[in-house]
């Protein structure tokens, strides 16, 4: 490989470690092509960009793009290296559990999550737990509501008739 095409490789992957700073680095070597092509089907489904990459080239993307906390994953990149790119936190993370568990690979080698470094294959729990921002949302929302279902429980309840039947009154009277 020319040091043209290695530069453009650096300055393309720098650009998507900028872009989508939630990214999974993974060893996919072992697999055969069908289960390589599953994989890849999966990730694509799941909005997930996964892309074989040389472990140098890799680093110095990563030192290019200046990323918080990525020194933590340069250990890492020795041997096959996969990189899988996502907007949804723990996406890859289920993937590579679901997948993992069924074919053996991939092997989770680290991932950079929220700014964070996670380091090792016993680090795939605490990502699969990592809530997505739609989750946050949703536990956020019924919390909120949580007041409000208990004042509606409260005055539809068989203890609470008196409570209705007061406001009925005062609404009645107006």
């Amino acid at each position: 490989m020319r040091k043209e095409e290695k530069t453009q490789i650096i300055e393309t992957l720098a650009a998507q470690l900028l872009e989508t700073p939630n990214f999974y680095i993974s060893d996919i070597s072992g697999l055969n092509a069908v289960k390589t092509s599953m994989l890849r089907r999966q990730c694509f489904e799941k909005s997930i960009k996964l892309m074989v990459v040389k472990n140098t080239l890799l680093r110095k993307a990563l030192e290019k793009a200046q990323l918080p906390d990525s020194e933590a994953l340069y250990p890492i990149l020795e041997g096959p290296t996969a990189i899988m790119f996502t907007e949804s936190v723990n996406t890859p993370a289920k993937l590579i559990k679901e997948f993992g568990k069924e074919h053996g690979k991939p092997v989770l080698k680290g991932a950079l999550v929220q700014e964070c470094a996670y380091v090792g294959e016993n680090q795939l729990e605490a990502l699969v737990a990592i809530k997505s921002r739609e989750e946050l949302i949703g536990d956020i929302i019924g919390l909120l509501q949580s007041p409000v279902q208990n004042v509606v429980s409260a005055l539809t309840s068989s203890g609470g008739g008196k409570i209705a039947g007061i406001v009925k009154t005062l609404s009645e009277k107006e």
